[in-house]
């Protein structure tokens, strides 16, 4: 059967229509641009939730009750475009920015325990992180000082220069003197967070972008926000609540199966419903807001040049490990660690619902290679132990859950040459776009490229429409804001 109660042919002057195939933040973007314009859009999901790698789950725990997010997401101040999508679905005040950079660093790898700190004054770049790099107890002071000179250097770099892509960010400090403890205790702090690469593996260019805009493009532009709720009220329930308002209709449960030319130039999207079977869709604007390989799987031949670029687009993993303890055993809302396999603490328990006290924490462990696929059990043994090193409130403390969620391909893996690998949001083939952080955005695979990604989709097709983008700007996509005719 069709979706639509007319033939295309038969209505040339009537509306436009977009299907955007995907709901991730990449579609949930394009979408509520495409039908801020006035095309009548579908999103096509399969899943039974917007969101796509962002979400949370309802666990039935030994503390209770949980609603767990499958991952810590976080955003930086300079994250323009998602901030612009928190406050277009109504989530600003969700998902907060700390008033300053501030993170603290444990290091545990020593004789005994070090905490240092991380953090801005309100001087003007360089000089906000003066203080704080001055003082970082984990680094030496000519560490210190050799940081500093390639602090300045990455700040005469262009990251979207070819050349810095064909070389690793490792390569890059040793030339410019940093030393392993340095790329350990600073480089790496970050890097690893943000690209899900150590140095050796990561895109100088990729690298680049990351710590000239971050650290070195506005004073606060490194502050960190994160969601106070669970994921899920953000990228599913406002998220649908948005795209309803803006007059789209989302179809979950929802799986693409081809997309093919019609006879008048349109295009046809079959889709597949467990409880509608086979359905058509015509659309004029089809925006494939897909992983990689699905996007090569679905694309109809001609669309790319060399769509088997798309493949050679690798994956990296994040595990994430969650721990519910029978008290207080952390009385910061997050911290980073040195001398143990554990990266990045965060206290979850109000987000989480937790009640009947104790506390809920939840480890990010980026370039999670070597443990994606180790059993709960090996896990345990290994960061339990851990965190009672980084906590002695631990120590003694009851365990009343632990469990892990793993994302297997949570981000595209930034590595040298990746830069040349990535599409822009227009095809050959007119009216096909791709979304997705794994897209030319210029930035590693964040929140922040996805919404990039959407409105980038979008503009490219209401250009191409002759419409008007929407009725405000996406920071960093659009210059400006364009009136509805």
């Amino acid at each position: 059967m069709t979706a639509d109660d007319t033939p295309s042919g038969d209505r040339p002057a009537g509306p436009r229509r977009a299907v955007v195939l995907g709901g991730g933040i990449a579609g949930t973007t394009a979408a509520l641009r495409l039908a801020e314009a006035g095309l009548e859009t579908t999103v096509v999901e399969t899943r039974p939730r917007l969101g796509g790698l962002v979400f949370s789950f309802r666990r039935d725990s030994a503390a209770g009750p949980l609603n767990v997010d499958n991952g810590q997401h976080v955003y930086l101040r300079c994250c323009t475009a998602y901030s612009w999508f928190l406050e277009r679905v109504g989530a600003a005040g969700l998902a907060p920015l700390q008033d300053r950079l501030d993170v603290p660093v444990l290091d545990v790898g020593g004789r005994r325990p070090r905490l240092g700190r991380l953090r801005r004054t309100g001087l003007p770049v360089p000089l906000h992180l003066a203080a704080s790099l001055s003082t970082y107890p984990h680094l030496s002071a000519v560490e210190r000082a050799s940081v500093a000179r390639a602090a300045l250097a990455l700040g005469n770099l262009d990251p979207a220069d070819p050349a810095l892509d064909a070389i690793d960010f490792a390569t890059w400090l040793h030339r410019h003197g940093q030393s392993p403890r340095a790329i350990e205790a600073l480089w790496d702090l970050v890097g690893t967070a943000t690209l899900n690469a150590r140095a050796p593996h990561a895109s100088m260019g990729l690298a680049a972008k990351v710590f000239r805009t971050g650290l070195l493009s506005d004073p606060g532009a490194a502050d960190i926000g994160w969601a106070h709720v669970p994921l899920g009220d953000i990228h599913d329930v406002l998220a649908r609540a948005a795209l309803d308002d803006a007059g789209a209709r989302t179809l979950l449960r929802t799986r693409a199966r081809a997309v093919t030319r019609t006879e008048d130039g349109r295009w046809r999207v079959t889709v597949e419903q467990a409880a509608e079977g086979t359905t058509e869709l015509t659309a004029d604007t089809v925006v494939f807001a897909v992983p990689q390989r699905e996007a090569h799987r679905m694309l109809p031949p001609g669309a790319l040049a060399d769509p088997g670029r798309l493949l050679d687009i690798g994956t990296a993993p994040i595990l994430n490990v969650h721990v519910v303890y029978d008290r207080k055993v952390l009385r910061r809302p997050f911290f980073t660690a040195l001398g143990t396999p554990v990266q990045w603490v965060f206290d979850r328990t109000s987000a989480s619902g937790l009640t009947g006290g104790g506390q809920y924490l939840a480890l990010s462990q980026s370039v999670a290679h070597e443990e994606i696929d180790l059993p709960v059990a090996t896990l345990r043994e290994r960061y339990l132990p851990e965190l009672e090193r980084l906590l002695p409130a631990a120590r003694g403390a009851g365990v009343r859950d632990f469990f892990v969620t793993r994302e297997r391909t949570a981000t595209f893996a930034p590595t040298p040459g990746v830069g040349r690998l990535r599409p822009g949001a227009r095809t050959a083939s007119p009216g096909l776009y791709l979304a997705g952080a794994w897209t030319a955005t210029g930035w590693p695979a964040t929140m922040e490229g996805a919404v990039r990604s959407g409105a980038q989709a979008a503009r490219e097709a209401l250009v191409a429409l002759g419409r008007p983008y929407g009725r405000e700007p996406v920071p960093g996509i659009e210059g400006r804001a364009h009136e509805h005719h």
